[in-house]
């Protein structure tokens, strides 16, 4: 299986987390919009897309295990994604602080010669501090995060602005839950250490 594994992304985060289990496995970016789905909750969304980026591969990948995921931020029932530019990220560490988020990790492992695939989430509650929008400024000065959900780049400077943190994977705030990952794995035949 190691020859097959293919990782359906072009996120350098996802790429490290899974490069831990020294597998060999390549890269490749699907290409789907990623928008909700009209009254979509952000945990189905983010199943859907976990789903949907392995499926899009399936073709090109005939007979490969091919793993999907997707993350979003959720506050107060809204979808915080990717901000994409610095005034974007500031608007939402602003909204965050003192508030406590859930960021939902999705996952899907997909076997393309079989169809068969499962999917699971994995939630993240990340509780935000009271910080200055100096602190955001300078935060973002240093470290943008601009290709995390939430603006939150929690294995690195991120870290400094929430008071606590509850997960049962902490990968799975880095974008890829690595403790279902592996039990995924296992179950199509590709525990890394067989």
């Amino acid at each position: 299986m190691q020859s097959r594994v293919v990782l359906a992304s072009s996120s350098p985060y996802r790429k490290e987390l899974l490069s831990r289990l020294r597998l060999n496995f390549e890269c490749a970016a699907p290409n789907l919009d990623e928008s909700p789905l009209p009254g979509e909750s952000v945990s189905g969304m983010v199943e859907r897309l976990s789903r949907s980026k392995a499926a899009a591969l399936s073709a090109r990948f005939p007979n490969h295990i091919i793993i999907g995921s997707d993350q979003a931020a959720e506050l107060s029932g809204a979808s915080i994604g990717k901000p994409g530019t610095l005034e974007a990220a500031k608007a939402q560490l602003l909204q965050a602080a003192g508030k406590t988020l859930v960021f939902h990790t999705g996952l899907c492992v997909l076997d393309s010669a079989t169809g068969h695939c499962e999917t699971v989430i994995v939630p993240t509650t990340v509780e935000f501090r009271r910080y200055s929008e100096r602190e955001i400024e300078r935060y973002l000065e240093l470290e943008p995060a601009l290709d995390c959900a939430g603006s939150f780049k929690s294995e690195g400077l991120g870290i400094s602005l929430c008071a606590r943190i509850t997960s049962d994977d902490s990968t799975a705030l880095i974008g890829l839950p690595m403790v279902a990952l592996s039990k995924l794995l296992t179950r199509f035949g590709g525990n890394p250490l067989d």
